[in-house]
């Protein structure tokens, strides 16, 4: 069973691997089960198989007893890389996987290792807001000691000051408690006062 379970997320990593129409090597899946790859193939263009697959390892991300598989299988590293795609779709689920693994230690520790903080923040300027959703609980998980100068770093915390008044409930909830329990007092003061005098260009996501 666990054999299958690992057989399976490899099928679904090596479709990745494929030749895009340019000729360069490009990360995409046309699988959505390892037994039906050609007849879903027929159904799905190249942007849609890739969205698909990156949606399914998002899914395993949540299951704990999957972790050890996928950081074999370097899917925590796949998931970065799709941090800076233009697709919305991917980004969305690459950091909505990363927010599922980064609750593991060793997972935790590897992103922080890989400097997967920078474009984890800018996944806040996105106008999807579950990417914007997923980016900020994903910050929080990933804060420790040694890493809280960069996930609560000036312009992080000023983002936050405006999350935590908008009109979208559910962020400006995930905003404020972010702010009261990463954050220092002295940075949420630092960062009001800065946001009256500049403005912040971070956009709010679309509801």
């Amino acid at each position: 069973m666990e054999l299958g379970r690992l057989e399976y997320l490899q099928a679904l990593v090596t479709e990745f691997q494929v030749t895009d129409s340019t000729g360069n090597k490009r990360r995409c899946s046309l699988a959505l089960s390892v037994s039906s790859v050609s007849s879903h193939t027929r159904r799905f263009s190249f942007a849609e198989a890739k969205e698909q697959v990156l949606a399914n390892l998002a899914n395993f991300a949540y299951d704990p007893s999957n972790y050890e598989y996928l950081r074999q299988l370097q899917v925590l590293d796949l998931f970065l890389d799709m941090l800076t795609e233009d697709s919305e779709t991917l980004v969305e689920f690459a950091i909505g996987g990363l927010c599922n693994l980064c609750l593991d230690k060793i997972n935790k520790e590897y992103i922080l290792e890989a400097n997967g903080v920078e474009p984890i923040i800018n996944c806040l300027s996105s106008s999807n807001e579950e990417t914007v959703v997923s980016a900020v609980t994903t910050l929080m998980f990933l804060t420790t000691p040694q890493s809280r100068a960069q996930t609560t770093a000036l312009p992080v915390v000023e983002c936050m000051l405006r999350f935590s008044l908008s009109a979208n409930t559910r962020l400006s909830n995930l905003a404020s408690i972010f702010l009261q329990d990463y954050c220092s007092p002295p940075q949420v003061e630092e960062a009001r006062n800065l946001s009256k005098h500049t403005a912040v260009g971070i956009p709010l996501p679309k509801d």
